[in-house]
C-alpha cells in the first residue's frame, strides 16, 4: 500500500504501482480532467509517473491554476517547437530548450538564419501538432543506449551533454511523442493538445553552454499560456515594455549613452541623466544621515591578496576582470565587491562595543566582466555603482539593525512610487553542507530576522528555504512596476562569515574587556544606480516625477516680442533652484508646446502678451494641458511643493 498525504492533511492508502493520475481519477474526475501535473514530495512530475512506495508520499495535483504547472506547459511548448523545426528543417542540431520566466526558448543549430517568415512557419507547423495532441510519452535507457540513440538520431550536443554532462548517470530518460524523440529529463504535459495558447516571439543568437569559443546556435524564444486571454494579456505588456525600452528612452531623452569606445557595459551618463543619477544619489545621502549612517570613500581598485581573503579571488574570477600585473610584482584587482574595503576600514584601529553599530555607506563603483551576449543597456553592465553600505554591529543588535535595513528600502521604494512589492526571507536549508558558521548562530539568527518580518507586516512575505547566502540568511524585495514585471531591487543580507577568523578576523572589544566578533549586514536599497535607474526610465516610460526630472520647466515664448520678459521669468525659476530651460527660437508657440511633450518636460510656462502685462505665466503641465495663468511666484511655491513632498504621477497617468 502507497499512504499518500495531500495539501489538505488528508492521509489516503492507493494500492501500490498507482501514478498521481489514478489518484486524482480516484479524488475527482473534474481533478482529473484539469490536471496538467504533480508535485510528489517536493518534486514536479508527470501525471503518469508511479508514486514511490517506500513511505508516505506527500502529493499536490497541479492544474492550471498552481505557477509549476506554467513551467511544465512552457517545457512542453518548447517540445513542440523543436519537433516542428526538424519537420521543416531536417537535419537541425537540438540543444537545450527549457522554461523560462514568461515562455520558454530552445537553442538550436541550422544551417542558415531563421527570419520573421520562418517563425512564422514554424508556429503553423506547432499548431498542426497540438491539432494532433498527441501523448508525451516518458522512457527510460541505459546510459550507453542514449548515446547510441542520440548518434543515430545526428543529434551531437546531446551525445556530448551525455557524455560530459550526464556522465556518471546509469540511466537517463528520453521523451517521445509521435515521431520526435528527444533526451530530456521533464516533466510535460500529458499531451500536446493541452497547449492552447502559444506564440513564438524572436530568434538570438546564443553559443553552446554559453562559451563564446563554442558553436553559434540560435535562440528560439516564444511563450505559452493555458488561455488564449493570459496570451493577449501578456502580448500587450510586451508591446508596452517595447514602449518604455530604457534603451530606446535613454537615447531619445539624452540620458546615457554606451559607446564601443569606451567598452561594452560601461555606462556614460550624459547631462541629463546625470541630473537623476544624482537627484537619487543627494535624496538617498540625506536619508542615510538621517540614520546614523558615515560615508566613505574607497579605491577602485585593490590588491588581490584582499580579495583572496574575502574569497571574491580566485572563486568568482570567470565574472572578473583579470589582475593587472606590476613590474614590481603586485597584482590589482578592479573593485568587484565594496564589502573588502569598508571591513578594512573597519579593521583601520581597534573597535570597543560603545561604538557599535558601525554603519558606513558609500556609493562605490564596482566592475564585473559580464558576458557580451548578457549585457542589457543600464541593467546588465560591466560597471556599476552600488548605493552600498555594511553595518558591523554585536548579535544582540542584529534584529533592530536588520529592521532599519528593510524600514529604510521600504522608504525609498515607496518614495519612487514602487508600492507593489513581496519579500522573500531566504534561509538555510539545515540539510545542506554549503554553509559556513555555527548551525546555532544559524537558527538563532533566522529566527530573529523571521520575528522582525513577521512583527513588520511585510507584504506578501515569503520563506525560502535553501536560498540563503552561503554566509547568511538574507531578504530580498521583490518589486513589479507599473505593467506587472517583476525585479530583484532592495537587498539585506547578514553575514557571519568574512568577521570569521577564517577571513578578516574582525573584533571589538565588550563590556567584558574580551575581544568579540561582530556580524556584518550587507544593505543597498538601490542595488546598483545603473539597474535601478534603467528600471525607473521603463517604470515611468521616460516621464520622471517632478522632483527626478532632469529638465523640470520650460519657459515658452509665443512670439520673438517677448523674449525679454521671458528671460526674466527663467531668470527667477533659476534662482529658485528649479531646472529650467528657455525656448526662444522662432517657431510657432503649438510647435514648441508639442517638442516639450514629446520632450517629457513636466512644465511649460507659456508667455505673450497677457502674460507680460500682468506680470503673470500660462502655465502647462504635461498631462493634464493648461492650467491656467498665475503669478511667477505662485508658479515658484507650487513647483517647490511638489518637489518637497516628492510627488509621484498616477501608474496610469504615467502611461500617457
Amino acid at each position: 500500500m502507497v499512504q499518500v498525504i495531500l495539501p489538505d492533511g488528508q492521509i489516503q492508502d492507493f494500492s501500490s504501482c498507482i501514478t498521481a493520475a489514478d489518484v486524482a481519477e480516484q479524488i475527482s474526475p473534474r481533478l482529473a480532467k484539469a490536471a496538467v501535473a504533480a508535485e510528489v514530495n517536493g518534486k514536479v512530475v508527470d501525471l503518469d509517473a508511479p508514486l514511490p512506495g517506500d513511505g508516505p508520499v506527500q502529493l499536490k495535483i497541479l492544474t492550471e491554476r498552481d505557477p509549476q504547472a506554467l513551467d511544465v506547459l512552457r517545457h512542453s511548448a518548447a517540445h513542440v517547437m523543436a519537433r516542428a523545426v526538424l519537420r521543416l528543417f531536417p537535419g537541425a542540431k537540438l540543444a537545450f530548450g527549457p522554461p523560462v520566466e514568461n515562455g520558454f526558448y530552445y537553442d538550436i543549430d541550422l544551417d542558415r538564419p531563421l527570419n520573421e517568415e520562418d517563425l512564422a512557419r514554424i508556429e503553423a507547423e506547432m499548431a498542426k501538432i497540438v491539432e494532433m495532441d498527441e501523448p508525451f510519452e516518458r522512457l527510460e535507457v541505459p546510459w550507453d543506449k542514449a548515446v547510441e540513440i542520440c548518434r543515430d538520431l545526428g543529434q551531437p550536443y546531446k551525445v556530448e551533454h551525455l557524455q560530459e554532462g550526464l556522465a556518471n548517470e546509469k540511466t537517463v530518460s528520453f521523451y517521445r511523442q509521435g515521431e520526435f524523440l528527444d533526451l530530456c529529463e521533464g516533466p510535460h504535459i500529458p499531451s500536446a493538445g493541452r497547449l492552447k495558447a502559444f506564440k513564438l516571439l524572436s530568434v538570438a543568437g546564443a553559443y553552446w553552454r554559453g562559451d563564446a569559443s563554442r558553436q553559434q546556435l540560435q535562440r528560439l524564444y516564444g511563450t505559452a499560456w493555458f488561455s488564449k486571454k493570459d496570451l493577449d494579456d501578456y502580448l500587450l505588456r510586451l508591446e508596452e515594455a517595447k514602449k518604455r525600452d530604457h534603451r530606446v528612452l535613454g537615447k531619445r531623452l539624452e540620458l546615457f549613452t554606451i559607446d564601443p569606445m569606451v567598452g561594452s557595459g560601461l555606462i556614460l551618463w550624459l547631462p541629463k541623466g546625470a541630473i537623476i543619477r544624482k537627484q537619487l544619489e543627494d535624496f538617498l545621502y540625506g536619508e542615510l544621515l538621517r540614520r546614523g549612517y558615515q560615508a566613505v570613500y574607497t579605491p577602485h581598485i585593490g590588491r588581490v591578496e584582499l580579495y583572496q581573503t574575502s574569497g571574491h579571488y580566485p572563486y568568482y574570477a570567470d565574472s572578473q576582470f583579470p589582475p593587472i600585473q606590476m613590474a614590481d610584482g603586485e597584482r590589482y584587482l578592479l573593485k568587484p565587491m565594496n564589502c573588502p574595503h569598508h571591513i578594512m576600514i573597519y579593521k583601520s584601529r581597534p573597535r570597543s562595543y560603545r561604538e557599535l553599530p558601525l554603519r558606513l555607506a558609500e556609493f562605490g563603483t564596482v566592475y564585473r566582466f559580464e558576458q557580451s551576449g548578457e549585457l542589457t543597456g543600464m541593467t546588465r553592465v560591466r560597471g556599476f555603482t552600488q548605493d552600498d553600505a555594511h553595518i558591523f554591529c554585536t548579535e544582540d543588535q542584529v534584529p533592530e539593525e536588520f529592521r532599519g535595513c528593510l524600514e529604510m528600502t521600504q522608504f525609498v521604494l515607496q518614495t519612487l512610487g514602487f508600492t507593489d512589492y513581496r519579500v522573500r526571507l531566504s534561509l538555510r536549508d539545515p540539510k545542506s553542507n554549503k554553509y559556513v558558521g555555527d548551525p546555532e548562530v544559524w537558527e538563532r539568527a533566522e529566527s530573529a530576522l523571521r520575528r522582525v518580518c513577521e512583527e513588520m507586516n511585510l507584504p506578501n512575505l515569503e520563506t525560502a528555504i535553501g536560498e540563503a547566502a552561503f554566509y547568511g540568511p538574507k531578504a530580498d524585495f521583490i518589486v513589479s512596476d507599473c505593467i506587472g514585471r517583476e525585479w530583484q531591487l532592495g537587498t539585506v543580507q547578514l553575514d557571519y562569515n568574512l568577521p570569521s577568523p577564517q577571513r578578516f578576523n574582525l573584533e571589538y572589544i565588550g563590556p567584558d574587556n574580551r575581544p568579540h566578533q561582530p556580524v556584518m549586514i550587507h544593505r543597498a536599497p538601490f542595488g546598483s544606480l545603473e539597474r535601478f535607474t534603467g528600471i525607473l526610465i521603463e517604470h515611468f516610460a521616460g516621464a520622471f516625477p517632478l522632483w527626478l526630472a532632469p529638465e523640470q520647466i520650460r519657459v515658452l515664448t509665443v512670439s520673438e516680442k517677448f523674449e525679454e520678459y521671458a528671460r526674466q521669468v527663467e531668470r527667477q525659476f533659476r534662482e529658485a533652484g528649479l531646472r529650467v530651460v528657455g525656448d526662444y527660437r522662432a517657431e510657432k508657440v503649438s510647435a514648441k508646446i508639442r517638442d516639450a511633450q514629446l520632450e517629457l518636460v513636466p512644465y511649460m510656462a507659456v508667455i505673450g502678451g497677457r502674460e507680460q502685462e500682468q506680470g503673470t505665466v500660462a502655465l502647462r503641465e504635461r498631462r493634464k494641458g493648461d492650467l491656467g495663468a498665475f503669478p511667477v511666484a505662485a508658479v515658484i511655491a507650487k513647483l517647490q511643493e511638489e518637489i518637497r513632498l516628492k510627488i509621484i504621477p498616477r501608474y496610469d497617468d504615467a502611461r500617457k
